[in-house]
């Protein structure tokens, strides 16, 4: 009996001084982490903190915060109750661990920021649960990682050793909520002072901000995953025929300029638009040569790329929100290698192998060429412009950050140009 119990608590000690010294080299190790992200962690691709985050784990402690929300949008949206569907069915896992190694929670809270009676329950809601959670995965002095403004409330709460700030988006005219800008924008400034670092990761928004301990992470990409398409195309997308100008994302009805796809739709019957997923309910998009194929998932979605000829990214070019934004997905056509049709987005405006459309007559001009006119050297300078900006280098440079901060080194890195 004592022979066969003594064997997995030997393999686990063997794991874990393995996994010690594995960690001894890394910039950041042995910590606590909790990150209250803008998203979640089971129903959206990854974005830069999934990245990030779960390569953390492999030398520290890590609780992923799935998104507390910026509140309901207007009970009037037709995607309201398909949120709430979405959200109550995260509340249904509250805390799991993920198999990257780290733990996602999805704390219960009223999602209305609006009345600052419904914050100050929401504020002893989501701490008790926090604190619950610290006490029972030994999450002690965390490193908390702040990416939502309604957070705003809740940090001071935690015994945080140390608070950064990443702001991925401007958040005070996101029109997907009710709240209102200028409840947005007080917690987004209380933030702000508070942090050690602000982490921005989009290039306006980072040259808009003040100088002061302002820091610029810039969006990566899985490149092995995406420059090395494995063998075999779906069959929803094999049998769409060719040439398809392939779209990588949720369809939001914010983002997407549904006039500009109608357009050419119509003007290029034989060119077939391929949506791969979420659509908003608001995107009513109808025509032989348009298919939305759903939502896939991260590891699927190399497979299709295999039958797109053209990676695009047709959004409303007058969206003050996106206009801000840094689209991850552009990082993954590039490392494809195919041909790359985007609006004008700032964080790509000098990109390298990059074509940039401004009106609908553009736009088919650079389809036409990209279709006609595509070497390979042209697919090598794409992905050479990301071929270095992996999320492994990002979150080695985040680790680095935060061990400097840790260190009282923040003179050395609160700006990066």
């Amino acid at each position: 009996m004592s022979s066969t119990t003594s064997l997995p608590a030997s393999a686990s000690l063997e794991r874990e001084i393995a996994e010690r010294e594995q960690s001894a080299g890394y910039p950041l190790s042995g910590e606590s982490i909790i990150c209250f992200a803008g998203e979640d962690w089971w129903y959206h691709h990854p974005h830069s903190k999934n990245h990030i985050l779960k390569r953390l784990a492999k030398h520290n402690r890590v609780l992923f915060v799935n998104s507390i929300t910026m509140g309901l949008p207007s009970i009037g949206n037709p995607d309201f109750f398909h949120k709430i569907r979405r959200k109550l069915r995260s509340y249904m896992r509250w805390l799991r661990k993920a198999p990257e190694g780290l733990w996602v929670m999805t704390p219960i809270n009223v999602p209305m920021y609006g009345s600052s009676v419904v914050r100050a329950l929401n504020r002893v809601l989501l701490a008790l649960q926090l604190r619950l959670v610290m006490f029972f995965l030994n999450l002690r002095r965390p490193i908390v990682w702040v990416a939502i403004p309604t957070a705003a409330d809740l940090v001071n709460s935690l015994d945080a050793k140390l608070l950064v700030y990443q702001v991925s988006d401007k958040y005070d005219v996101n029109e997907d909520s009710a709240l209102s800008r200028s409840v947005i924008r007080d917690m987004d400034s209380r933030l702000k002072k508070q942090a050690a670092v602000v982490m921005y990761s989009g290039r306006k928004l980072y040259e808009e901000a003040e100088p002061r301990h302002r820091y610029f992470l810039e969006q990566a990409v899985d490149f092995e995953r995406f420059a090395n398409l494995p063998p075999g195309t779906p069959e929803d997308i094999a049998a769409i025929p060719r040439p398809v100008l392939g779209y990588v994302g949720a369809a939001d009805w914010y983002t997407m300029d549904v006039a500009l796809i109608e357009q050419v739709a119509k003007a290029r019957p034989d060119w077939h638009w391929v949506f791969i997923g979420s659509r908003s309910n608001v995107v009513k998009l109808s025509a032989p040569n348009i298919h939305f194929l759903g939502s896939k998932s991260y590891a699927d979605l190399p497979h299709y790329y295999h039958h797109i000829d053209v990676c695009v990214l047709p959004w409303v070019q007058t969206n003050a929100f996106t206009n801000y934004g840094s689209a991850i997905k552009v990082r993954e056509y590039l490392a494809t290698g195919k041909p790359v049709v985007i609006s004008p987005l700032y964080e790509y405006l000098h990109t390298p192998g990059v074509r940039i459309y401004r009106s609908s007559e553009e736009f088919l001009a650079m389809v036409e060429e990209s279709l006609s006119a595509d070497f390979p050297c042209d697919r090598e300078a794409r992905q050479n412009a990301v071929r270095h900006c992996t999320w492994d280098v990002r979150a080695k440079e985040v680790a680095e950050l935060f061990r400097g901060l840790l260190e009282g080194r923040e003179g050395e890195a609160s700006e990066v140009g």
